[in-house]
């Protein structure tokens, strides 16, 4: 629909939320169809939070204000490298939705598709490559990404899990040029 590409921006706690999918859906009762709008809704502060949320209601302004209440509500935390991209490759699937995000050099941008892009603008990453493959269901690619994005690790969340150092887990092009020259 033509509102898909509004941004609403909410001063007082700095959130960004993008309209990604708005649905006119229909019930049929005694007199006739009974319309009502779902809306899927993204927000984040650009910063590393990103949530999405799902509302329903008999008009389009009430039934975003719901998405958004909603996604606030569901944020979570991905840690980004260098503020712009994300620390490795990972994969995310949501029924016959599946996704693949790759870590991407500066200056790449942000190349994916549709309800991917909205969630990497309002995540605040600047740099992925990331592809969609099964469905193309706008809920089930978000709820993919968001599944994704769950399981991204810092090293410095690796680290720790293994009782190291951050040195010892993070691999240096200096230390990768070692082991090539004594192969």
């Amino acid at each position: 629909m033509a509102l898909e590409d509004k941004n609403f921006q909410d001063n007082d706690n700095d959130f960004i939320d993008k309209l990604v999918f708005i649905n006119r859906v229909a019930s049929v009762v005694k007199g006739g169809r009974r319309f009502s709008f779902a809306a899927l809704v993204v927000a984040g502060n650009q910063k590393g939070h990103v949530g999405f949320g799902h509302g329903k209601a008999r008009e389009v302004p009430e039934a975003v204000k719901k998405a958004t209440d909603s996604a606030k509500n569901s944020l979570i935390k991905v840690p980004l490298k260098e503020g712009r991209t994300l620390h490795h490759d990972i994969e995310g699937r949501h029924g016959a939705g599946k996704v693949i995000l790759r870590t991407a050099p500066p200056g790449t941008g942000i190349i994916s598709g549709g309800p991917m892009r909205a969630v990497f603008e309002v995540l605040g990453v600047q740099d992925v490559v990331a592809k969609s493959i099964g469905s193309s269901n706008p809920y089930n690619m978000v709820r993919a990404t968001i599944d994704a994005l769950s399981k991204i690790d810092s090293p410095r969340q690796v680290a720790a899990r293994r009782n190291k150092k951050v040195s010892e887990v993070v691999t240096k092009s200096d230390n990768q040029e070692e082991f090539t020259s004594e192969a």
